[in-house]
């Protein structure tokens, strides 16, 4: 891609961008949540699909000029069944514009406002769209918080438990911030044994499901909801799965007209273009390498004296307390981007802090692995991180370090 247009055309905007990719390239990147597209996929969200308006659905539009549309949209679909081995059962929705509305549309699709369903409290590991008061799902329906036990682990038998009390329409069981794996069958044995529709949220795993290194949700849930980016490592959209054609037409009216309007086409695109390489041997030993990499940082930390929520990790994530070590996430937050290392502050589970100060941090491999990082970087970034919580003052030696590391590790475009 050439970006000389953009820098002959607004000089501004061309130095945010070149600033931007500095800082992408000079820094260990360890949110969970983040990671780097290929080449492909930037051109596909640069293309000139990104012109058109298609609302609707495939041979269904309220525009013409959409043959090609529909077809991109139709391959898309195709190939997320295919990916995750998928029968013509499922029905597959690639227009929502992120993770969060495509949670919301399941809701508006599924829920009426008097329903009852449960989702994972946003400080045991939940997220904002599974129900938490601040949000839209939490506004507009009577949602029940579950969480987890004192260490770290979603107790299924007090969630029997409450989802016998509570009788919901919904149970969802996925993550943002938490690192072991769900137990699926538990879950589904639990929404049938109060009638409840399974929801699952696999945004944060669905690249190590795609990969078989993570169990899949799909032979127990009714609906699934992922993200395209994060450890699937496309660009920043979502996808909806339906087992049956009666949920998918409620989820699909819910989509559009409901919550949008046109469908992000050069989106769809660029949704395509991942969900190929997802297939690959290639990604099928990255997303490998995802998990052996967090395995061996969780370890490292381990060994350093930090406390990892529930004790480690199954998946991409960990949780560090730092209640013990006397600091804030913030603080911690702060001083390891000052390092050249970036992680988010978090809430740990019954945190006495608040939400934008919480006690812990939140860190994850998919990004640093995307870079062919290995065992030896994730010791070495183990130990700066102890080097500058343990000492703060050691944040200028430390940025040398990793600066110097990740110069060794560039990212796969530079323009």
């Amino acid at each position: 891609m050439n970006y000389e247009n953009l820098k002959k055309v607004d000089k501004e905007s061309y130095k945010i961008f070149v600033a931007e990719q500095a800082r992408q390239q000079d820094y260990i990147n360890l949110i969970p949540s983040e990671n780097y597209t290929s080449e492909a996929v930037l051109e596909a969200l640069a293309s000139v699909f990104v012109n058109k308006y298609s609302e609707g659905y495939p041979k269904a539009r309220y525009y013409p000029g959409n043959e090609n549309v529909d077809q991109i949209e139709l391959l898309g679909q195709e190939r997320a069944r295919k990916l995750f081995k998928l029968g013509k059962e499922w029905f597959v929705n690639v227009q929502p514009y992120s993770g969060s509305p495509a949670n919301l549309a399941v809701y508006i699709g599924l829920l009426g406002k008097d329903d009852t369903a449960l989702g994972m409290e946003l400080a045991a590991g939940g997220h904002l769209t599974h129900g938490h008061k601040v949000s839209a799902s939490g506004k507009l329906f009577n949602f029940i918080q579950y969480g987890v036990s004192w260490d770290g682990v979603i107790d299924y038998k007090k969630l029997e438990e409450l989802a016998k009390e509570k009788k919901p329409k919904l149970i969802v069981a996925g993550t943002t911030a938490y690192p072991r794996t769900l137990d699926f069958k538990r879950f589904k044995q639990i929404a049938n044994s109060v009638k409840a529709l399974l929801m699952v949220d696999m945004a944060h795993i669905a690249g190590l499901v795609a990969a078989g290194v993570h169990p899949s949700p799909f032979p127990y849930a009714d609906i699934v909801t992922t993200t395209t980016h994060k450890t699937l490592r496309g660009p920043r959209g979502a996808i909806i799965f339906a087992k049956n054609k009666e949920l998918a037409e409620k989820i699909d009216r819910a989509v559009f007209p409901g919550i949008q309007g046109g469908p992000h086409d050069n989106q769809t695109l660029a949704i395509a273009a991942a969900l190929k390489e997802a297939a690959s041997e290639k990604f099928q030993k990255y997303a490998s390498n995802i998990v052996r990499n967090a395995k061996i940082l969780s370890i490292e930390l381990s060994k350093h004296g930090f406390e990892l929520v529930s004790g480690g990790t199954d998946n991409h994530l960990m949780l560090i307390d730092l209640k013990n070590k006397g600091i804030s996430g913030r603080q911690a937050e702060e001083w390891l981007y000052q390092a050249g290392i970036i992680v988010n502050r978090n809430a740990v589970p019954f945190d006495p802090r608040k939400p934008i100060d919480p006690s812990g941090i939140r860190l994850g491999t998919p990004a640093v692995t995307t870079r062919g990082m290995g065992k030896s970087e994730m010791k070495k970034i183990a130990t700066w991180i102890k080097e500058v919580i343990f000492n703060p003052k050691s944040v200028n030696k430390v940025r040398k370090e990793t600066l110097s590391l990740t110069k060794k590790f560039p990212l796969s475009y530079r323009f």
